[in-house]
């Protein structure tokens, strides 16, 4: 009679704790309003980095020359007779690379200078577009959006995600 009674306590438990499963709720995502969402970000962002370039040229009190790309580039010294730089063109510089807060992150002094082919080489889209505006032998600084430099992830070294770049550099004849 004790086992009866326990199959059927152990039946009936399992019998009523046994219901069907409850309808889950379709989510649906507008994808429209997401996209609008990242695009509204973006811009944000972008602004910022703008808002932040302007303050760098304010503190340190130089007129930059700002171009349709979002770079801004100063010639501190100007070559007299340097030529123009177009793609193609090989050419070797003096750099320092810093953050806009002043944090130096790369240089020409541990890391040799650095030579490419304008608009063929792998370096940052930002200086081989930044370095079309300048002669052989100026000294200039270019400031580099992020989408320009080095992007989303940064460099996944010394230079954080989504930010802005400082290049002080020297082209040499």
């Amino acid at each position: 009679m004790k086992v009866k009674v326990l199959h059927i306590l152990i039946f009936s438990g399992i019998l009523f704790s046994c219901q069907p499963p409850e309808k889950k709720e379709e989510v649906r995502i507008d994808k429209e309003a997401v996209k609008k969402q990242f695009i509204e970000a973006n811009k944000l962002l972008a602004k910022k980095e703008l808002d932040d370039m302007d303050a760098y040229a304010r503190r340190h009190k130089m007129s930059f020359v700002n171009t349709d790309l979002g770079l801004r580039y100063y010639v501190y010294e100007p070559s007299a007779k340097g030529d123009s730089i177009k793609d193609n063109s090989e050419i070797t510089m003096d750099f320092t690379v810093s953050l806009l807060d002043g944090t130096e992150c790369y240089t020409s002094a541990e890391k040799g200078p650095k030579t490419f082919i304008v608009g063929k080489e792998d370096t940052e889209s930002g200086i081989q577009k930044g370095v079309k505006f300048l002669k052989k032998g100026d000294k200039a600084i270019i400031l580099i959006p992020s989408h320009l430099a080095h992007g989303l992830l940064g460099d996944m070294n010394k230079i954080p995600p989504q930010m802005p770049i400082v290049y002080d550099i020297q082209i040499h004849n």
